[in-house]
C-alpha cells in the first residue's frame, strides 16, 4: 500500500476525544488532524513527538490531514508505527489479491463487508473477508490492527476493552460450527514486533473470548507489516505467543 502524496512531518501537541490530535506543522502553524483510531494508542502519543500526516485532495474536508503514523521508540529505537486502523483491510485484500498468503490462496472470490450472523450475539456483523471456491468450505476472515508493545518486541492486542472484538470472536466460532472455516488475522504495524500476543490484563473478556473461538476451531495468525514513509506493506507472520 501506497500513501498518495508525500507525507507530512508534524510534531504532536495532544491527541482528544479519541478521534482528534493537534499538532504543529514544521512551518510553526497548529492545526487539528483527524485519528483514524478508537483504541488507548498506548505509548504513541506523547507531546512533541513526531508524527507523519496525509493530506487530503478534498478541499472542502473540515480536516483536511490525518495522522498516518508515529515516529517513537517501544525500546529498540526510533521506528515508525502506524496508527490508522482503516489500513489493514487494505493491507490484507492487496495480499489475498496477490497470494501473498499462503493459506488464504486458491479460493474462486472475495467478498469484502458481507453481512453474516443471526444476531445471536447481538445486532448482525460484517466480516471483513469472505472468501469462497468449489469444494471448499467459505472462509470468514476477521482484520485487526495491532499497535500496542508494552515489552520490545512483543506486540499485543487489544489495547483497551473492545467488547465488539469480543462478539467478533465469539460469532467466528458460530461459522466454524455452521461447518466453514474461520480466520482472525492480527497485522501489526509495527516492523519491530517478533511475537504476538494478547494484552489479558487490558481486557479478560476479550481474552477468554479469544480461547472459546480457537476451542471451537477458528484459526489465529499475526502477521507483521514493513512501515515508510512511503507505505505499509505486509510482510510476515510472527508467532502468537498464546
Amino acid at each position: 500500500m501506497r500513501f498518495d502524496s508525500a507525507l507530512v512531518p508534524a510534531a504532536l501537541l495532544r491527541r482528544y476525544k479519541r478521534f482528534l490530535a493537534d499538532v504543529e506543522l514544521a512551518d510553526g502553524r497548529t492545526t487539528t488532524v483527524h485519528v483514524a483510531n478508537p483504541g488507548a494508542m498506548t505509548g504513541l502519543q506523547a507531546p512533541g513527538s513526531r508524527v507523519w500526516l496525509s493530506r487530503s485532495p478534498n478541499a472542502r474536508r473540515k480536516l483536511p490531514y490525518s495522522w498516518e503514523l508515529a515516529e517513537v521508540d517501544l525500546g529498540g529505537g526510533l521506528e515508525l508505527v502506524g496508527v490508522n486502523t482503516a489500513h489493514p483491510n487494505t493491507l490484507v485484500a492487496e495480499a489475498l489479491a496477490a497470494a501473498a498468503i499462503p493459506e488464504l490462496a486458491g479460493y474462486d472470490s472475495i467478498r469484502r463487508e458481507v453481512r453474516y450472523g443471526d444476531g445471536a450475539f447481538g445486532a448482525a456483523s460484517r466480516i471483513d473477508f469472505l472468501l469462497e471456491g468449489a469444494g471448499r468450505p467459505p472462509c470468514y476472515l476477521e482484520v485487526k490492527n495491532v499497535h500496542l508493545m508494552r515489552r520490545p518486541g512483543v506486540a499485543e492486542f487489544p489495547d483497551s476493552v473492545t467488547a465488539r472484538g469480543a462478539r467478533h470472536l465469539d460469532e467466528l466460532a458460530a461459522t466454524v460450527a455452521a461447518g466453514a472455516r474461520a480466520v482472525m488475522l492480527y497485522v501489526v504495524q509495527i516492523g519491530s514486533a517478533e511475537t504476538f500476543r494478547l494484552a489479558r490484563d487490558i481486557d479478560p473478556a476479550y481474552g477468554r473470548a479469544f480461547d472459546r473461538a480457537r476451542a471451537a476451531g477458528v484459526e489465529a495468525w499475526a502477521w507483521r507489516c514493513r512501515l515508510a514513509r512511503e507505505g505499509i506493506d505486509l510482510m510476515q507472520p510472527i508467532p502468537l505467543a498464546d
